[in-house]
Parts: structure tokens; sequence; C-alpha cells
């Protein structure tokens, strides 16, 4: 596995690299979720990068940015482990310069949901997918569905600004209690965590009644947020694949989303039907 630390340099090595390249870019703190990704990056493609950088303008004031949780030597082994051909390590200085050219979430769909409670969010994480899409230049990249708001704005951006990548949606991966793995999991107490597990618990509730028949989402919300009784919770909603609120679920169309704070940890979490 080769380190590099500047875009200059990956974009070298990449250059004389003859083969397809799956790409996945994290903030670090790697946990089985995202190895899961980079094995099906090394299944269906001839190279694997991976990039490492806790991304400062995807944080608002007061967020966790210097807490986010960071591990360095852990991350290498587990990228040396799982076939990483290229890890990529920048500094915030490699990314980022004065006076940029902006890059903006859309004005609906950047700003509902998690956008409503993190303003701004969703363009410091475009601006840096941006970023390092263009630096890659992968013929696919790898994202997990657990962040379904974040994954629609990237299939968006792609879209829009004809970029030459694949987006390809992986599962989720929950630990044995249900919990969806993520990196600030380790924020929580034992006591927290035993909360957290309200979330995985709403929506199999959801999803059992839809199952069972119904597809009235005002229904399958109020039977969610009895559920999460008493997290304080930031939204429990239905929509359809292109975020806008449906009246009923259409089997195949449909996510079911909630985010949740629990103690002082924002969790997200989803299912899709």
């Amino acid at each position: 596995m080769e380190i590099l630390k500047t875009p200059a340099a990956l974009k070298a090595a990449l250059e004389i690299f003859k083969g397809s390249v799956g790409f996945v870019p994290t903030m670090g703190a790697l946990h089985i979720g995202h190895k899961a990704l980079i094995e099906t990056a090394r299944s269906a493609n001839d190279a694997v990068v991976v990039s490492i950088f806790v991304n400062p303008t995807q944080f608002l004031e007061g967020e966790d940015l210097n807490a986010y949780p960071r591990r360095k030597e852990a991350d290498e082994k587990i990228c040396e482990l799982a076939g990483v051909d290229y890890l990529f390590y920048p500094d915030v200085a490699d990314m980022y310069g004065r006076d940029e050219v902006s890059l903006s979430a859309p004005d609906v769909r950047g700003y509902i949901l998690e956008g409503t409670s993190r303003p701004g969010h969703f363009s410091g994480v475009l601006t840096v997918v941006n970023k390092l899409l263009n630096i890659v230049n992968p013929d696919r990249a790898y994202f997990g569905k657990k962040d379904a708001q974040q994954l629609m704005l990237i299939e968006t951006m792609v879209s829009n600004l004809f970029m030459n990548v694949e987006i390809v949606p992986c599962e989720t991966v929950r630990d044995d209690d249900g919990l969806a793995l993520s990196s600030r999991n380790v924020y929580l107490s034992a006591q927290e965590r035993s909360e957290a597990l309200k979330i995985p618990r709403a929506l199999k509730r959801a999803t059992k009644l839809v199952m069972q028949g119904e597809l009235e989402t005002g229904r399958l919300q109020t039977e969610m947020l009895a559920v999460l009784e008493p997290l304080e919770v930031e939204y429990a909603v239905i929509v359809n694949r292109a975020f806008a609120p449906v009246e009923y679920v259409e089997i195949g169309h449909t996510i079911i989303l909630v985010e949740a704070v629990v103690g002082t940890t924002r969790l997200l979490d989803n299912i899709w039907i």
C-alpha cells in the first residue's frame, strides 16, 4: 500500500496506473462499515484508493471538528489488510486555499432534514467530494446508504456537473445489536448506546407495519415517534428517492429516515423500502 500526502503525488501515481480505479472517501476512524465499502470497491476495480480527511468545511461552529476521532495507525492497518492500493492523507492546506470558488448545495434539498439543523453542512460535503473526485478521477466511488441525504446530493452533483464517475451506493452495516455503524458511536456512553437502539427499533417498527400493509406515512411516523421517546428527535420522516415527502409508501421508491440526538451525539439512520 502506498501512502500519499498531496494531491499532486496521488495524481502522479494514478496517471501511470493502467486499470480501473475504485475510490472510498472517508474521514477516518475506520470501522467495519468502511471495510465493507473498501471490499466492495476491491471486488470491482483493479485498484482501490481510500482518502482520510477530516473536512473542516462541513463542520459548523460549535460542532465536533477538533474532537472528531482520529486513529491514524489503526486506519492505516485496516486499509492495508483490506487491500487498499493507495491511501490519500492530505492536510487542510493541501485541500483548501484562500478566496476559493464556492460550491453550494441545492437551495431546497440541501437545506431540509439534516440541512435544517446544519445549514451549510452539505455545501462543505459537496465541495470536498468534488475536490477528491477531481484528484482521484476514479471510475467508481463508493458511499454508504446510511447517509442517504448526502448520497442523494452527491449523485445530484455528479449529474448536474456532468462528472465522469459512477456513484455506487452501499448497504448500511450494523453492529450485532442493530445500531448502524458510525465513527461517532464512540462518543456514546453505555447508557446512551442503549437509548440509541431506539433508532433502529423505530425503523424496524415502521418496516414491519409496511410489510403488514400500512402505507400511510402519517401513521408510520406516529408509530416511530412513539418508539423513539424520549429521545430528542430532529426528524422521523418518509420520502421518495428524490427526497420529496410522500403521503403513502411506494415499495421500491421510499426511504424512511430518522435523525436523533443521544446525549450530545447526533445519529442518523434509515431504511430503503
